[in-house]
């Protein structure tokens, strides 16, 4: 074929106009680039809660911060905070951010605070964690330019929480801005190449015929294309994430909001709460397995902390991920590649990932399969380590006081996740693998978090004097409790730079 020129996305949502967005400000007016979607299918968007990533897609597109905030009704998210997770009555916070306090010499701050702790002389970790400090204490700050180099305060990790809906709806302007064309209305034939099995047009139930070069399938967990028409095939994940169900519902306010993400483990699952400018979002993931729908929506309400704004919407889901991503000249972004549960706000950036990836393999001309090939082993690498990270909340427990924790407590899990457990339990050390999302500051919070105490700490700790381990681990939990003091509380900080308006 000629060189790639036209490109037709599938679905619209937040999948469909991220890759809209990013394709038009990307690839510029040399390609053609359209969307289809249809009112009548919707979209999920319960995505509200999302992790730093995020910024650099923001960045990508130079939008303003600011007004994103406004436009999307949203707020700031320093963390995920996990409630009862271990066991009923504990909770820790998951806090964003490159570091824990920080180095000595060659090893991380935790590797000293392991010995510390085990002396009694050293508070919880989330004590030397900004993000966990300042979340606890409901305050939010933007990083500082005005601070001496290597202060805490100009270099904060921080993600958002926001309407889903709405930021599609930016993000369509955005795209259309830029001269994406949307067309509104189902497919009801997909045609192929009769040799190639390539796809080469859909058409809408009104007679429209969209012809691509390039086919991106956002149809959500339909799978229009990557599924439905091209049968790719489905790896299934259930054996280790069993949940299967999903109720979402809003409430109202109840105080300001908070800058981090609530995870509360539950009989049968886990309920999330995200608070936005406007509403709160709220709902149980659980596994039809352990408890029925109706038991699940009473558990869910009687939890609420607010009014409900509507009644529980069901989601049905099977976790995992499709065989390829890539198949053919179809692409699979959001949810028609594979869906892990939202437990640490991966969904959209899942979606990012998958059109950085899009953006470094797209082809010039024609379709050569390594492309694909090395498209389809990056995205299943990370779907894979974001599966273990998630696995490794529901493995590490000591809760068995109902069916559904005692499966999960005494589940087969992934080797690789066995070995990371086994390299931390034994001394704390974490070894990132390649590229993957988590950083070590994410896998020590959440080993830590879920009572996974190494035996011992690295030999190196002992070359350091008692009393110096014990003035450093003092300096860090001073300077981070100074730093959380100068910083204004959430609400007045979305008051002064970001304050939407009311919806009508």
């Amino acid at each position: 074929m000629d060189r790639l020129q036209r490109i037709v996305i599938v679905g619209g949502g937040t999948a469909g106009w991220m890759t809209a967005a990013a394709l038009s400000r990307v690839l510029g007016p040399g390609y053609d680039i359209a969307l289809v979607e249809s009112e009548q299918i919707g979209t999920v968007g319960v995505g509200e809660a999302t992790v730093p990533h995020i910024k650099a897609f923001n960045q990508l597109l130079r939008i303003d911060e600011a007004d994103f905030v406004r436009s999307t009704q949203g707020s700031f998210k320093l963390g995920i905070e996990f409630v009862d997770w271990l066991d009923v009555g504990e909770r820790y916070m998951h806090g964003f951010g490159t570091e824990i306090g920080h180095p000595l010499g060659l090893l991380p701050f935790h590797q000293y605070w392991l010995k510390a702790r085990r002396a009694g002389r050293a508070g919880p970790l989330g004590d030397y964690t900004l993000n966990t400090l300042a979340a606890r204490r409901g305050r939010f700050m933007v990083s500082a330019t005005d601070v001496p180099a290597g202060s805490p305060l100009g270099n904060i990790a921080y993600a958002y929480h926001f309407d889903a809906g709405l930021y599609a709806r930016y993000l369509r302007g955005y795209a259309e801005q830029r001269g994406v064309r949307r067309y509104e209305g189902m497919i009801d034939h997909v045609a192929q190449h009769a040799e190639s099995g390539f796809v080469t047009s859909v058409r809408l139930q009104d007679g429209t015929v969209l012809e691509g070069d390039l086919f991106v399938d956002c149809s959500g967990f339909r799978g229009l294309l990557i599924e439905q028409t091209l049968e790719t095939g489905y790896h299934d994940f259930t054996h280790w994430l069993p949940c299967d169900r999903a109720l979402a519902v809003p409430t109202a306010n109840v105080g300001p909001p908070a800058p981090f993400t609530r995870a509360t483990a539950r009989p049968a699952g886990w309920q999330w709460r995200i608070p936005l400018q406007h509403r709160t979002g709220n709902g149980y993931v659980y596994s039809s397995a352990h408890v029925s729908d109706d038991e699940a929506a009473a558990t869910l309400l009687v939890n609420l902390e607010g009014e409900a704004l509507g009644d529980p919407r069901p989601l049905r889901f099977v976790t995992g991920r499709r065989r390829q991503c890539w198949n053919r000249n179809v692409v699979a972004i959001g949810l028609s590649s594979g869906f892990l549960e939202p437990l640490e706000s991966t969904s959209i950036h899942l979606i990012q990932s998958g059109i950085s990836k899009l953006l470094e393999l797209l082809p010039r001309d024609g379709f050569n399969p390594v492309l694909a090939e090395r498209y389809n082993a990056q995205l299943a690498f990370e779907f894979d380590r974001i599966r273990d990270f998630i696995v490794l909340h529901y493995k590490a427990t000591r809760r068995d006081d109902t069916p559904f924790w005692r499966q999960c407590r005494t589940m087969d899990i992934p080797a690789e996740l066995q070995a990371v457990i086994d390299l931390f339990r034994d001394s704390g050390r974490f070894f990132r693998n390649a590229g993957e999302m988590f950083a070590e500051i994410s896998w020590v919070q959440v080993m830590i978090g879920q009572g996974i105490v190494p035996q011992g700490w690295h030999p190196l700790v002992d070359n350091v004097p008692d009393e110096e381990i014990q003035r450093f681990v003092d300096s860090v939990g001073r300077t981070l409790t100074a730093c959380v003091d100068a910083m204004p509380p959430h609400q007045v900080f979305i008051d002064r730079h970001c304050k939407a308006t009311p919806p009508a």
